[in-house]
């Protein structure tokens, strides 16, 4: 079956397939159609729904949920994603999964409610207190807003930690076509860990407290060797860069300006190719440094170069490490790049790259 729905409304639909029992939230623009879409219909299925007095209570609601083993989500922006980090990095303690969805909008502050990528590092470096990770996917479609909240779910409760579906106010308020999935998840056994109020969970323990410091360290290190056993759910997607001379680096919508400045660009006669992260952590590095070498790099993003010094910095670190330097053409503030805006900087590179290999060293 096919539907047209705005993206907001996908996330909603994502996580009812996903077997989602719950949806905790408080409104705010632009993601007030995922609290206004679970109102309607995760009751009508049989779910729950519960609008919070706060962002703070919502995260500690999902927080809640997890710990009994039930499946729940929230949704937010900017500011109120802010108030929920001390609740991620208990989650994160905790081991304790859930999903949870940004719309990214302006800031800093109350900034606007126009499209921004600026949340970038908040999602991908943990965001609150301590050194922990959250899964990060990063869709570019209302399709995917769909697909990739359901994947947030089968990914939070394989490795027990919250997990991110970080999208924009473009992706969220625009509207395409929505292929419903075929059937619903089952659901994950969590017997093993959950407290339910039953023998067999009684034993079960969720804490995020060790005031032991060497317990404490062994914690970390253990969370350390999970997030390294993730990089085998690093997502991509590639568009013509078998024979790139450049290739433009984007996520979310950025990525869709990206795509037909690529097109353009090779009617032009750049061979311009894109290369898409989907899951922005664990980062596909592998994917990326194979197309690294012997190209120019030219990040793309609605931010003041967060995703740019994170491709610089995880090329550096990959094994063995890429040095590279990476062009940005960014916007800030809620304006979107345009497919001009990137076709320009692009011929403006090329061009003074084809000057500078033109002339001799002394002459330039």
């Amino acid at each position: 079956m096919i539907k047209f729905v705005k993206g907001n409304e996908a996330v909603v639909i994502g996580a009812l397939y996903a077997g989602c029992d719950a949806y905790f939230g408080y409104p705010i623009t632009p993601a007030s159609e995922v609290a206004h879409a679970a109102a309607e219909w995760f009751p009508a299925v049989g779910r729950e729904f519960l609008q919070a007095e706060c962002e703070t209570a919502s995260i500690n609601m999902v927080y809640g949920a997890a710990a009994a083993g039930k499946l729940a989500i929230t949704a937010s922006s900017g500011p109120g994603i802010s108030l929920m980090q001390e609740g991620l990095s208990y989650m994160a303690g905790a081991e304790l999964p859930g999903v949870i969805v940004n719309i990214q909008r302006a800031g800093p502050g109350l900034g606007n409610v126009f499209p921004e990528q600026a949340d970038y590092n908040q999602a991908v470096k943990g965001g609150g207190h301590g050194s922990y990770h959250s899964i990060v996917l990063a869709p570019g479609n209302v399709q995917e807003m769909c697909d990739l909240t359901i994947k947030a779910f089968e990914l939070a409760f394989k490795y027990r930690g919250p997990v991110i579906v970080l999208a924009d106010a473009v992706l969220g308020q625009m509207m395409e076509t929505l292929r419903l999935p075929k059937k619903e998840n089952a659901k994950p056994d969590t017997a093993a860990w959950a407290v339910q109020g039953t023998a067999a969970t009684r034993r079960n323990l969720i804490t995020s407290i060790y005031l032991d410091a060497q317990q404490e360290e062994a914690v970390n290190l253990h969370l350390q060797e999970k997030y390294a056993s993730m990089q085998c759910e690093a997502l991509s997607e590639e568009f013509q860069t078998a024979d790139a001379e450049v290739i433009l680096i984007a996520y979310g919508i950025s990525s869709r300006i990206a795509h037909t400045a690529a097109e353009d660009l090779r009617m032009n006669g750049v061979k311009a190719g894109l290369f898409r992260p989907i899951s922005l952590y664990p980062f596909p590095i592998a994917a990326l440094q194979s197309l690294a070498k012997g190209r120019k790099l030219v990040v793309v993003e609605l931010s003041s170069g967060q995703f740019r010094d994170d491709v610089v910095g995880q090329l550096a670190l990959a094994n063995p490490p890429t040095l590279a330097h990476v062009e940005l053409i960014n916007r800030m503030g809620g304006t979107l790049i345009t497919v001009d805006d990137v076709v320009a900087k692009v011929k403006g590179l090329m061009g003074a790259a084809q000057a500078a290999n033109h002339f001799p060293e002394h002459m330039l």
